[in-house]
């Protein structure tokens, strides 16, 4: 083997027992089928998992909310930019740093995530039946 291929035995070997490959793989299907699943309220599943953390009383700046989520800021900001757009979320000036902002859910953001989450709920369990030993819980502690 020379240094700029593998063997196909090797790319199986990657394939079949690398956890940073299955779970990017699995991530990008599980996507797929909740954007589906969303896609009659316009919203992808980036964006509800955006949302979630809003609907309570959490008011994250967006650094934190990026944090929370695992996200680069800059695709943060992108991101929330395309919600506030749509009338989804207001940002609001932090209370201790003008420069600072916090995103909260307007009252449309609000009625949207009151439909998507029935979805959500049903589709989830559409998957934990059929992976039932998986747990959010167990997936989380890989990237830590």
């Amino acid at each position: 083997m020379n240094e700029t291929s593998l063997t196909i035995e090797t790319v199986h070997e990657i394939r079949d027992d690398c956890l940073c490959f299955a779970s990017q793989r699995a991530a990008r299907r599980l996507a797929r089928r909740f954007d589906r699943v969303f896609s009659p309220l316009g919203l992808t599943n980036g964006q509800f998992s955006m949302l979630v953390p809003l609907i309570g009383l959490w008011r994250p700046r967006l650094g934190e909310l990026a944090e929370f989520l695992a996200m680069d800021a800059a695709t943060m900001t992108a991101a929330v930019k395309t919600l506030k757009k749509r009338g989804l979320v207001a940002l609001l000036a932090d209370e201790g740093d003008a420069r600072a902002r916090r995103p909260v859910l307007t009252q449309a953001g609000r009625e949207l995530m009151a439909q998507a989450v029935p979805l959500w709920r049903k589709e989830h369990a559409a998957v934990q039946e059929a992976a039932p030993g998986v747990k959010a819980s167990t997936l989380d502690q890989l990237g830590r």
